[in-house]
């Protein structure tokens, strides 16, 4: 198995705080990471380093087999694949389905001047179903639902067929619904062996799709626990990255956690 990503001792200071502190992690090509951690714990950093959007403070972060720091970060616009809440605030308004997913091609937000030859068209009318948005296909963003945007967004992030997919808390918003559809086209998409490597940020073991296969639990910049999803989400762990005692269940391969109620 190769390997997509790496970090080396990374710390993240910013105004003199430890955003991440002494982080090692590894990702190959076929994992299916879920980054869970309360707010703060340093997880949104962790995708702005492993997208080469920003830079450690101390450490190494390799991505795709090259250290940070030392590549043209527009060489590998379309060897990653990311897709989060800010980016889609980027996206114009008027701007339709189909020319977001087309634009990924040349990694620009809105279509200009490109020509885009007939294999880049068939390409986004293949994700455009795959993702359900055929139908939406010549509506404009700003008038779809929270639940179409996030799936246009992913749709846009696997335009290029990227190596690596990076997800910022693609279900957050959502309504019941509009979440459990997106979470079962992730989960379909997680199993399929052609696809990347996947690492999704989340708040809720709730939002974690069937398939996923490791977990990295982050609390103060600090692993607390990471590895194989079935050995290391476990209540305990739970409790020492959330501060407080959980249940933990799962079934049909997705968890839930309430907090364990306190003995009389």
């Amino acid at each position: 198995m190769s390997n997509v990503l790496r970090f080396s001792d990374v710390t993240y200071k910013r105004n003199g705080r430890a955003i991440l502190d002494g982080v090692n992690w590894e990702v190959d090509e076929s994992d299916r990471w879920v980054i869970l951690g309360p707010n703060g714990a340093g997880k949104t950093t962790m995708l702005k380093l492993a997208t080469a959007n920003d830079y450690p403070s101390t450490g190494e972060v390799h991505v795709l087999g090259q250290q940070l720091g030392t590549f043209d970060i527009w060489e590998f616009r379309n060897r990653l694949g990311f897709a989060s809440s800010a980016t889609a605030r980027r996206i114009p308004a008027g701007e339709t389905v189909r020319n977001l997913v087309l634009t990924a091609a040349y990694g620009v937000e809105g279509r200009w001047n490109e020509q885009y030859d007939e294999l880049d068209i068939r390409q986004a009318d293949r994700i455009l179903a795959e993702w359900q948005l055929s139908d939406l296909a010549d509506h404009k963003f700003g008038t779809l639902s929270d639940g179409e945007r996030k799936r246009a967004m992913i749709a846009r992030a696997v335009m290029t067929d990227p190596e690596m997919l990076l997800l910022d808390e693609p279900s957050a918003s959502l309504d019941l619904g509009a979440r459990e559809r997106l979470l079962q086209m992730l989960g379909g998409f997680a199993q399929s062996p052609s696809s990347p490597a996947m690492i999704m940020v989340t708040h809720h073991v709730e939002e974690i799709p069937p398939g996923f296969t490791h977990v990295l639990l982050l609390d103060d910049g600090r692993v607390r626990a990471a590895g194989p999803i079935a050995e290391t989400l476990t209540a305990e762990n739970l409790g020492a990255t959330f501060g407080m005692e959980f249940q933990l269940s799962r079934e049909n391969g997705r968890f839930s956690a309430i907090a364990r109620p306190e003995l009389p």
